[in-house]
């Protein structure tokens, strides 16, 4: 499913996306991603987990396609050039492989963002606000793209946003946040 953490500024979406990904520690209780701790088994969960966030940057001196290729290897994708030309082709991307990532519109370093957290077929795929800096075109193809991988791979998306209609389009089940604490979760319509 494609789950939504909605709230807004502040209300602690992302602090919620860092503890699942073992990056910050909560002050309490227990937090399991595939029955594994993010924080005493990340390498292991490294394989099927993957992120992007519209407010995290690749290197500019690289161009896009020599960025992918270098997450490919870390990931360790066979095939690594399909894969890097099918997720260009899929976020509309081919014609930049070749363009220095720093000359890079932001919505365009977005979705090669997008780009790198699909390399590995992540089971697990953590967003954070992944369509803050798309234009309304664009972001529509975002999340058509991100459906299509979902219902194809059988992937499971947290998906972070603070627009109501955007989680309304896309996610299945929504939880509502404020100063950290859950208000109220169930469908879009629900909610």
């Amino acid at each position: 499913e494609i789950f939504g953490l909605l709230g807004p500024n502040g209300a602690g979406k992302t602090t919620a996306l860092h503890v699942l990904m073992g990056i910050l520690t909560p002050t309490g209780g227990t937090v399991k991603v595939f029955d594994l701790s993010p924080f005493q088994d990340r390498h292991t969960l490294s394989s099927q987990v993957n992120f992007s966030s519209a407010y995290v940057q690749m290197p500019f001196n690289l161009s896009a396609r020599q960025n992918l290729d270098i997450f490919a290897r870390l990931y360790g994708v066979p095939d690594r050039q399909q894969k890097i030309d099918s997720l260009l082709d899929a976020f509309k991307l081919s014609h930049k492989a070749k363009s220095r990532t720093g000359s890079l519109s932001s919505g365009e370093q977005t979705r090669l963002n997008l780009c790198k957290a699909l390399l590995n077929d992540p089971k697990l795929l953590f967003l954070d606000e992944p369509t803050a800096s798309l234009d309304p075109d664009i972001a529509e193809l975002v999340r058509r793209t991100l459906q299509e991988f979902q219902k194809k791979n059988g992937l499971t998306i947290v998906y972070t946003s603070h627009n109501m209609s955007e989680v309304e389009a896309l996610c299945d089940r929504v939880l509502f946040l404020h100063r950290g604490k859950g208000i109220t979760e169930g469908t879009p319509k629900e909610v």
